[in-house]
């Protein structure tokens, strides 16, 4: 019990045996709980993980184009079913146009009640009132410190893994369009170690039909169906 519920103390364990018919002492329990290797208050994996079913996540990725222009690209991500929720693209990232996604991405009565970022300068005062506003509980990155916002971080890699290192970026339209179109095939087709290789819009497993493949984001990936 002692090693399971790291935030218990010596009375609750104590409590809990005595309903199991385990007639001990409280200092008996005390003695033989498990040591604390880490901090009591809960660490930050125990956070994301204990209230994966209402955090999202954003950050913002660069992305240059044919013409040596930089871009931006944003991706908000639910943590619960590692869902891709928005993404869109701007060459003028400002903390109007980055509130504007999270209005874009979560109707008023589904937004989250934490929403991770890093430190990022961009991430104003316009940001913040807005998410406020929503009811959304900012939550950014201790400094130099990506590995927080984990889960945003390796759906980022993926875009560029599974898509922009394959393609050329023309314009700010032609970046909006690529990543709706892998926001699709990723929820939909792409499965995820950490969902039990399910994909995030839960796909069944269909074992009757003709496997057929169906071209995904122009070609570069396959989605293979029954049919």
């Amino acid at each position: 019990m002692s090693i399971d519920n790291p935030l218990w103390g010596a009375p609750r364990i104590h409590g809990e045996l005595l309903k199991l018919g385990i007639d001990v002492s409280q200092s008996t329990v005390a003695k033989y709980m498990a040591k604390r290797r880490g901090p009591p208050s809960q660490g930050w994996r125990t956070f994301l993980r204990n209230h994966a079913d209402g955090i999202a996540a954003i950050d913002l990725f660069v992305v240059p184009t044919l013409g040596f222009k930089l871009l931006f690209g944003i991706v908000i991500l639910g943590h619960d079913r590692r869902e891709i929720v928005h993404t869109n693209a701007t060459y003028h990232p400002t903390a109007e146009w980055i509130a504007r996604q999270v209005v874009e991405a979560f109707p008023w009565d589904e937004a989250p009640r934490y929403l991770i970022r890093d430190r990022d300068a961009t991430y104003g005062q316009i940001y913040l009132n807005r998410q406020s506003a929503m009811s959304i509980r900012d939550r950014p990155t201790a400094p130099r410190s990506p590995w927080q916002n984990a889960y945003v971080e390796h759906v980022i890699g993926s875009i560029r893994r599974d898509l922009l290192d394959h393609v050329v970026v023309l314009r700010e339209q032609h970046l909006r369009k690529l990543l709706h179109g892998y926001t699709e095939y990723y929820n939909r087709y792409r499965t995820h170690l950490g969902l039990d290789k399910d994909t995030p819009r839960s796909r069944a497993v269909q074992a009757a039909g003709s496997i057929s493949a169906l071209p995904q984001l122009g070609g570069l990936h396959r989605a293979y169906v029954r049919t």
